[in-house]
């Protein structure tokens, strides 16, 4: 299980956040900043969708969290004028959860599932056939007398979002006619997302703060406007609430946010294998109990923000700090290392 959702900069939905993120997030496609190639894809698929008057293919979105899986999926319904049922893996725990939600749907609906690959495998095999067919076997009765009974579905289009691909049964993933793959975002699009949400939570921000605050967004919009809503307080409460590039840099240094946005648990980790194995390599499970964080959680979590900014390299022996981790904690690195 994941802990790091007390952190200013976790990547995963929080509580406290979900109001906000509602109000923030784009409602149709031209809103959608980032990940261009995807949104090409996806308008020429709708397109030919209507063009046809049939549902769009099941589409699988995977990639980091925070990166706007959800959002699109909820795009996708407003452009296509369909209605969503929304659910995830870790909530359809029987078959006959997903029965319930397959025979609820009408012509046309879309159904979106977070996290399917947490979708255990007998569930995962009700979908199959509801997927190519529009068919559901259902067994009817216990022992001699159990028959089995075959429903008819609404054509209807599965949304599938996972950080996990290869969590997804091959079976389930070869259904899904469209994969789009999410990637992070670059500071240009974080910084547009971040005057688009300041536009919308009506604070006054200038451009230099922007693209101060995008640089250390982690390349994430969940994390850009989480951060952009911490700033806002600390500038209505020190200032006039206008975002200035100087009190930007005052919030983010009381919040212990560094130059590439590396907060106290990343440059742990980096320290510890620095500082008490020598650069690594060192095993995770060394790792987490030095820091005294889940293995799942450095993983999932630390590990991918501090290999995407060439801090940290996995090899077959264990996690290695590369020569830019020395050079941003200020430590000498060893001569002669291979990284």
């Amino acid at each position: 299980m994941q802990t790091d959702n007390h952190r200013l900069l976790s990547n995963h939905v929080q509580l406290k956040d979900l109001d906000a993120d509602q109000t923030l997030r784009p409602k149709v496609l031209k809103e959608f900043i980032g990940q261009d190639q995807i949104k090409k894809s996806l308008n020429i698929a709708i397109q030919a969708a209507r063009h046809r008057k049939e549902s769009l293919d099941h589409i699988l979105l995977y990639g980091p969290p925070g990166l706007g899986k959800t959002t699109l999926a909820h795009i996708i319904a407003n452009e296509t004028n369909s209605y969503i049922q929304a659910t995830s893996g870790p909530a359809i725990e029987r078959a006959g959860d997903l029965v319930a939600v397959l025979t609820n749907l009408e012509q046309g609906n879309i159904l979106f599932i977070d996290e399917i690959h947490r979708l255990n495998k007998t569930i995962e095999e009700v979908l199959y056939g509801a997927m190519e067919d529009f068919k559901i076997d259902l067994i009817v009765g216990k022992g001699p007398s159990a028959r089995t009974l075959k429903l008819d579905l609404p054509k209807f289009s599965l949304i599938g979002a996972t950080t996990r691909l290869s969590l997804v049964s091959s079976p389930l993933r070869d259904r899904f006619g469209i994969i789009y793959h999410f990637k992070f975002y670059n500071d240009a699009h974080i910084q547009t997302i971040i005057q688009r949400s300041a536009k919308i939570l009506q604070v006054e921000i200038d451009n230099k703060a922007a693209k101060f605050l995008a640089a250390r967004s982690r390349k994430t919009p969940r994390i850009a406007n989480r951060l952009l809503k911490r700033v806002r307080d600390f500038c209505q409460v020190k200032a006039d609430g206008r975002i200035t590039i100087d009190l930007s840099e005052q919030a983010l240094e009381m919040l212990e946010i560094d130059d590439f946005g590396l907060d106290e648990i990343d440059r742990r980790i980096l320290k510890v294998i620095i500082e008490q194995f020598k650069g690594g390599p060192v095993g995770l499970n060394t790792i987490a109990a030095a820091i005294s964080e889940e293995e799942e959680t450095i993983a999932e979590v630390y590990e991918p923000f501090l290999m995407q900014m060439g801090f940290l390299a996995r090899t077959s022996r264990g996690r290695v700090a590369t020569e830019p981790a020395y050079k941003h904690l200020g430590v000498k690195a060893p001569q002669g290392r291979l990284w």
